[in-house]
C-alpha cells in the first residue's frame, strides 16, 4: 500500500486520537462554570450569573462561526499554494537533505530503509507548515519504523527520537499563526515571525539534546556537529542583527523579514513549479478547495472549545487561577504581563484544537496585538501537541511502552514556552 493509499485511513487515527482526553477535559471545563456560577448564584445572591453564563455561551458559539469563515479566504489562498509546493516535489528536496543527519540520528534504521524517505518528508512537511501533509506521512514513518522493531509493544529509539523531532519540529513558516492573527485583525500578522522562529528553535534543540542523552546517541559526530554548526551560525546572525537594534524596531524588523521571506517562498512554489511544466493552476485550485473544506470544518471544533472557555472566563474561574499566579510571580518579583498567555501554554501539550482556542479567546480578551495575545501565538507556533503526537503515533502501531518520547517532548514544550516569553518581552516590551 503507498502512502496516497493510507492517507485516508490514518488521516481518520490522527482526527481520533484527542478524543479521550478532550471528552474529560471539555467535560471538566463546563463543570467548573456551572459549580462556580452555581456558587455566585445561590450561595452569594447574584442569580444573574446563569443568564450571563449562558450568554457568553451563545456568544463564543456565533463568534466560532464568524472565525472560520473569515479565514476561508486566507486558508483557501495558502493551501493553494502549498499544494503546488507538494507537486513540485519541494517537499522531496527538503527530505533529502535531513537525510545525512537521521542515518546519524537512527542508526538502527538501515541505509536506503522506506522508514528515511517517510521520515524526512514528515519533518519537511511541518518544516514547510504543511499540516495536513504532515500528518499521514508521519504516521506512515511510523509504520515503515515499526516493521523494524524487535519488540512490537516498545517503542524503538528511533520511533522514540522521532516522535520528539515530530513534537517540536522547527516550523519555518508558521502560516496558521499568520493566517489567525490577519483573521483577528492584526496589522502586521507576520510580526511574530523571527520570535516564534526562536521558539521553535529552542523547543527542537530542547527536545532533541533530551532524547540524544536518554538514548546516549553521538552528539560528536561530524555530520551532526556540521548540521547544529550550520544552524547556530544562522541563529547567531540572526540574534547579532537584532541587538544592534532599538528594541522598538525589533517587531518591524521581525515583520519586515517575515513578510519579505513570504514573498520569496510564494515566488518559489509557483516559479518551482512551471519550470517543472507542472499545471499550477489546476493544482492550485484543487488545494484552495481543500483549504475551503479545512476552514468550514473548523466550526465544530472552534465552537466546542471556545463555548468551554468563555463559560470559565464568564464564571470567574479563569480570573481566579489567573489571579493567583500573578500573585505568585509578584511575590518573587517577576513580571506579570505574560500571565493570560499561559492557558495557551498550559493546553497546549494537552490539545491542538484547545491550544488554538485559548489563544483566539486571548486574541479576543485583550485585542490581537496586546502583549499576552503576542506571547500566546508565539507559544502556539513553538511546538507541537506532544500527548497527542505520542497517543496518535503509538496507537497506529499498536505501541504501548514509550522510550522516553514523552518526556523528552515535554522538556521541548517548556522550552518552547520559556523561550517565547523572553523573545516576546525582547521584540515587543509591554508599556509600563
Amino acid at each position: 500500500m503507498s502512502v496516497h493509499d493510507t492517507v485516508p485511513v490514518l488521516s481518520h487515527v490522527a482526527n481520533c486520537g484527542e478524543v479521550d482526553l478532550l471528552n474529560t477535559l471539555w467535560l471538566f471545563f463546563f463543570a467548573l462554570s456551572v459549580a462556580m456560577t452555581a456558587y455566585h448564584g445561590l450561595w452569594l445572591g447574584d442569580m444573574d450569573s446563569f443568564g450571563r453564563l449562558v450568554q457568553a455561551w451563545f456568544t463564543a458559539a456565533k463568534t466560532s462561526v464568524d472565525i472560520s469563515i473569515g479565514l476561508v479566504g486566507i486558508m483557501t489562498l495558502w493551501l493553494g499554494l502549498f499544494k503546488v509546493a507538494e507537486q513540485a516535489g519541494l517537499v522531496r528536496v527538503l527530505g533529502r537533505g535531513l537525510q545525512p543527519l537521521l542515518s546519524r540520528l537512527m542508526p538502527e534504521v538501515p541505509p536506503g530503509h522506506p522508514a528515511f524517505g517517510a521520515v524526512t518528508m514528515n519533518l519537511s512537511a511541518n518544516f514547510l507548515g504543511l499540516d495536513n501533509a504532515a500528518t499521514p506521512l508521519g504516521l506512515q514513518a511510523m509504520r515503515e519504523l515499526q516493521t523494524l522493531n524487535p519488540e512490537p509493544e516498545r517503542a524503538t529509539k528511533a520511533q522514540a527520537l522521532f516522535l520528539v523531532l515530530n513534537a517540536s519540529s522547527v516550523t519555518l513558516i508558521p502560516v496558521s499563526i499568520f493566517l489567525y492573527r490577519a483573521q483577528q485583525g492584526a496589522p502586521d500578522p507576520a510580526s511574530v515571525f523571527l520570535p516564534i522562529l526562536m521558539a521553535t528553535s529552542a523547543s527542537t534543540i530542547a527536545g532533541l539534546l533530551a532524547i540524544c542523552f536518554m538514548h546516549r546517541i553521538n552528539l560528536w559526530d561530524r555530520v551532526v556537529l556540521a548540521y547544529t554548526a550550520g544552524f547556530a551560525v544562522l541563529m547567531a546572525a540572526i540574534i547579532t542583527l537584532l541587538t544592534r537594534l532599538p528594541a522598538g524596531q525589533m517587531g518591524p524588523m521581525s515583520g519586515a523579514v517575515g513578510n519579505a521571506l513570504l514573498v520569496a517562498i510564494i515566488a518559489i512554489f509557483l516559479f518551482t513549479g512551471y519550470g517543472r511544466r507542472q499545471p499550477v493552476y489546476e493544482q492550485f485550485i484543487a488545494g484552495a478547495k481543500e483549504g475551503f473544506q479545512t476552514a468550514i470544518g473548523l466550526i465544530p471544533y472552534l465552537l466546542a472549545m471556545l463555548v468551554a472557555i468563555a463559560g470559565l472566563r464568564e464564571s470567574g474561574v479563569m480570573t481566579l487561577a489567573l489571579d493567583g499566579i500573578v500573585s505568585g510571580l509578584k511575590l518573587l518579583g517577576w513580571p506579570t504581563e505574560f500571565v493570560p498567555a499561559l492557558t495557551t501554554a498550559l493546553m497546549k501539550p494537552l490539545s491542538g484544537s484547545g491550544a488554538r482556542a485559548m489563544m483566539l479567546e486571548t486574541m479576543q480578551t485583550y485585542g490581537v496585538d496586546s502583549f499576552p495575545a503576542l506571547v500566546a501565538a508565539i507559544i502556539q507556533g513553538s511546538s507541537e501537541t506532544t500527548f497527542y503526537v505520542v497517543a496518535v503515533y503509538y496507537g497506529v502501531v499498536g505501541i504501548k511502552r514509550d522510550r522516553g518520547a514523552l518526556v523528552g517532548g515535554l522538556i521541548a514544550d517548556v522550552a518552547g514556552a520559556v523561550t517565547a516569553i523572553l523573545a516576546a518581552y525582547w521584540f515587543f516590551p509591554p508599556s509600563l
